[in-house]
């Protein structure tokens, strides 16, 4: 099997191959470091790439199989995002200010990927500090499916990677959707967890109440598998939830009949393409012949307007507050988009903020009574395509705001902590792809992955992929 041949396996498949000894986890890794090689020139999904590293954690994996050990990550070759530390490699958040940064410590994720046996590949690229623009240092993640098109942010380097089969799945982070906006925009699956379920610590905060770990791959099978592997109470992390965890990859087992989806209308009309709309519409109503039950949402007000002025404040708020010495003593360090953003927290007034607290709470408890009348909640993840590269940074002076629109749709989730995530459904006549999201009740991952699951049998569109340089 040729290295590109192995790069488009799903993580089910490749566990399934280790196991029958077809190939080994050296032979799986270095054809993902070829194709990194051969390919990222043009994507800039990387910021550090773990070749010594990752082959040696090939190497260990194939000893304990040798020796009888299983799992469904051992010896799966995977990335994370550039927040994530890693005991002796350097962690720069995308930013100047950590250039040099070498953690002595992993973050809780990345341990729980490692003694899964899982290799680290490396450390993917991300807009700065997860703040929505990149800093000039290193630059913007392209989309495979068009490199003039950015990844999106700002797990976009995670995103990239996995579309275009440098990794099999990556980590990523989400505070107003930066896990979901670029799985969407690069035609990969994308899971943003219930709030609390997967622990923070050691990965650089953006805005402690809205910061959430999750990952991204291409079909919601693997999601649900690297998601078994870090969930789970952490100590170190005060918002860690105390919940108890059940894995979920069992019931992917089970069929989708009988879920109640609430389809929220609102979301496929706000700021929505046209072509997006008639896709994401599709891709819906295709949900029913699986014996689901399709129901419209009513809310006692309209949610969508609010969902970025209501972010916006706790973001800036809480992302100055932890910069806000460092912003001093370097403030050149900082790229000038987000030295301007967190300038702009710090004049957040306390009222603001509060009155943000407030109207969180309205808009949680509304789609707290709207998944008591439905299991799921859908509607597009995002209203637009992949943007067009700098597009974040152009639209501070023009009168479409990319970042607010993105907000809109998948800031909702982070908003009410509730478990979404993002699947492929459809492309545009440009080839772009377009996604859904599915949102769930608190805890429930498991329903919301069930469904993603259960789509993916009878679509294709998480199968097709991008044109690149052979390895």
């Amino acid at each position: 099997m040729s290295h590109d041949e192995l790069a488009w396996l799903s993580i089910a498949d490749l566990t399934e191959r280790l196991e029958r000894r077809e190939l080994s986890s050296r032979e799986a890794t270095e054809a993902q470091l070829a194709r990194i090689a051969a390919c990222d020139p043009g994507l800039n999904a990387f910021i550090t790439v773990m070749t010594e590293q990752a082959l040696v954690a090939a190497d260990a994996a194939d000893v304990r199989r040798s020796s009888g050990a299983t799992g469904a990550l051992l010896g799966v070759p995977l990335a994370v995002k550039d927040l994530y530390a890693t005991t002796g490699v350097r962690t720069t958040a995308g930013s100047r200010v950590l250039a040099d940064s070498v953690p002595d410590e992993t973050a809780h994720a990345v341990e729980r990927l490692e003694a899964a046996g899982a290799v680290v590949l490396g450390k993917t690229n991300m807009m700065e500090f997860a703040y929505g623009y990149p800093h000039p240092d290193f630059g913007e993640s392209r989309n495979p499916w068009d490199t003039s098109r950015t990844a999106g942010g700002s797990s976009g380097g995670s995103a990239a990677a996995v579309a275009a089969g440098l990794a099999y799945g990556a980590l990523g982070s989400d505070t107003g959707g930066s896990i979901r906006s670029p799985a969407v925009y690069c035609g990969i699956t994308g899971l943003k967890p219930t709030y609390g379920r997967i622990s923070r610590h050691g990965v650089v905060p953006l805005a402690w109440s809205l910061d959430h770990c999750g990952p991204m791959t291409r079909t919601a099978r693997d999601a649900a598998i690297v998601y078994d592997a870090i969930a789970g109470y952490d100590a170190r992390d005060p918002a860690s939830a105390r919940e108890p965890f059940e894995p979920t990859l069992p019931a992917l087992a089970r069929n989708a009949r009988g879920l109640r989806v609430g389809i929220v209308q609102e979301f496929y009309d706000f700021h929505v393409q046209p072509e997006v709309r008639q896709i994401a519409e599709q891709a819906t109503y295709a949900l029913e012949p699986l014996g689901v039950t399709l129901g419209n949402v009513s809310f006692a007000f309209p949610i969508a307007p609010l969902v970025g002025p209501t972010i916006m404040p706790l973001v800036q708020a809480e992302a100055t507050s932890y910069h806000w010495k460092t912003l001093l003593e370097r403030p050149q360090d900082y790229g000038p988009d987000i030295r301007e953003n967190l300038r702009l927290g710090a004049i957040v007034l306390a009222k603001d903020y509060l009155d943000a607290q407030r109207l969180r709470q309205r808009i949680t408890t509304e789609i707290e009574a709207a998944l008591r009348q439905f299991d799921v909640l859908v509607f597009p993840t995002q209203p637009i395509v992949a943007p067009i590269l700098d597009a974040y940074r152009i639209a501070q002076s023009s009168e479409e705001d990319v970042l607010m629109g993105e907000i809109g749709h998948t800031g909702l989730a982070n908003l009410t902590g509730h478990p979404a995530i993002t699947i492929p459904c459809g492309f545009t006549q440009a080839g772009l792809p377009v996604g859904i999201q599915i949102t769930g009740r608190a805890f429930d991952e498991a329903t919301i992955l069930l469904l993603a699951n259960v789509y993916q049998q009878i679509t294709d569109w998480h199968l097709r992929r991008p044109a690149l340089p052979a390895s």
